[in-house]
């Protein structure tokens, strides 16, 4: 940082604090909530070396504004912490600040505000973030994520009321849910969803697209975590088609569970869709499926283990065996059709052991006819068995039902 003298340093942080005193009194959310954004700044600004070279800026805010002190000073020592990249203690100046400025918001009739309210609801997160990845790097508790949610609790129910600030409610539940995601409390996510979908004062059409689509990626994948993949696939359906099209990251990020919900229901992806968005690591999967080949399926569990399991898609996908099982009795039913049309409905569950040999797949004829069972019961085959002479008799009449949409 080059020499910046006492006077220089002390007008830009004037300049600063009128523009925050400006913004507020002229009712301008859009430049208020750039004022308020710390966590994408530089280490250097113009703003933050005048900080650094003017350590009595606490006393120059609280001076020049009292009325607005308990915001102000705290947001310059957030600001020129983060540029010390002090993170956890630029986090705890941040919330300080953050507290006074909802408290000025509730007073504030109309939602003027809201643009710089949502900033600071990401910027908490973010630096809330930061901070926990410095404070688990020095061995101490990252507790500070923990509690920006349940800032943006009080954030939520200063805004889930009757009035136009219920407008900016999902934003603020969308940061609540990347919060308890990382967290791994998910479960926190139910009371906040209940608000929304059940509050006689929200209508989920009003709130701006791009809040929707982010709300129902993450509801989407709550049901998928539930094994509610019909639910699933309407809410990450949802989000992909309202996703902006242009965002193919995000359009990546919906179909990264879409796919595995998809897949559970019975629609089988194309490939060029997974290699558009990168998304290979399903391609064996889907593959598997097409030819009933058990050991392709196992195998690209096996490979894309860690990146399934971190995604929480894992034990979704490995259900799949049994679609994979039908596709392959298939098969067997099709070459035996074309052999011996009189017996086509007729597969001996020695001729199963022998295709899952080849497979190299080792099992004996009572493991093959505890899977038969299990997919008649599951409406995957139609037919009974002939226990004494170990055959599996296919109804003559649509013997492999189609899922339909509906999950196995």
């Amino acid at each position: 940082m080059a020499y910046l003298s006492m006077d220089e340093a002390h007008r830009r942080i004037g300049d600063y604090l009128s523009r925050v005193v400006n913004a507020i009194s002229s009712s301008d959310g859009a430049a208020l909530a750039s004022l308020v954004a710390v966590s994408s700044a530089p280490a250097s600004t113009p703003l933050s070396d005048a900080l650094a070279a003017f350590p009595d800026f606490p006393r120059l805010a609280g001076d020049r504004y009292p009325h607005l002190a308990d915001f102000l000073v705290p947001l310059l020592r957030s600001i020129h912490s983060h540029s010390l990249q002090r993170f956890a203690d630029a986090y705890s100046s941040f919330e300080k600040a953050a507290s006074a400025f909802l408290q000025e918001f509730r007073n504030w009739e109309t939602p003027w505000a809201m643009e710089a309210m949502h900033t600071v609801a990401l910027e908490i997160r973010l630096l809330a973030e930061k901070a926990d990845r410095e404070l688990a790097r020095t061995g101490k508790n990252p507790d500070k994520l923990q509690a920006a949610g349940s800032f943006l609790m009080k954030v939520f129910g200063a805004l889930a009321v009757k009035g136009p600030k219920r407008i900016g409610a999902l934003y603020v539940t969308c940061q609540l849910f990347k919060i308890y995601f990382r967290l791994g409390t998910v479960n926190l996510c139910r009371s906040v969803i209940r608000s929304i979908e059940t509050a006689r004062n929200f209508d989920f059409e009003d709130f701006p697209v791009k809040d929707k689509v982010t709300y129902m990626y993450y509801t989407g994948r709550l049901e998928v975590f539930n094994e509610n993949f019909l639910v699933a696939d309407q809410k990450l359906t949802y989000a992909l088609m309202h996703c902006n099209p242009r965002s193919e990251s995000n359009l990546r990020r919906i179909l990264k569970f879409l796919v595995p919900v998809k897949l559970s229901i019975g629609v089988l992806p194309k490939r060029t869709l997974l290699e558009r968005y990168n998304l290979l690591e399903y391609a064996d999967v889907v593959t598997s499926l097409r030819r009933g080949d058990l050991r392709l399926l196992r195998q690209a569990l096996d490979r894309h283990e860690d990146q399934f399991l971190k995604s929480g898609v894992y034990l979704v996908l490995e259900k799949l065996e049994l679609q994979v099982y039908q596709r392959l009795v298939k098969k067997i039913h099709i070459i035996q059709r074309q052999k011996e049309p009189a017996k086509a409905h007729q597969i001996k569950l020695d001729v199963v052991v022998k295709a899952l040999k080849w497979l190299e797949i080792d099992m004996d004829v009572d493991e093959v006819e505890c899977i038969m069972a299990c997919l008649i019961y599951k409406n995957l085959i139609k037919g009974y068995f002939a226990h004494k002479s170990k055959v599996l008799v296919l109804s003559k009449q649509d013997p492999f039902p189609k899922l339909n949409g509906k999950p196995v």
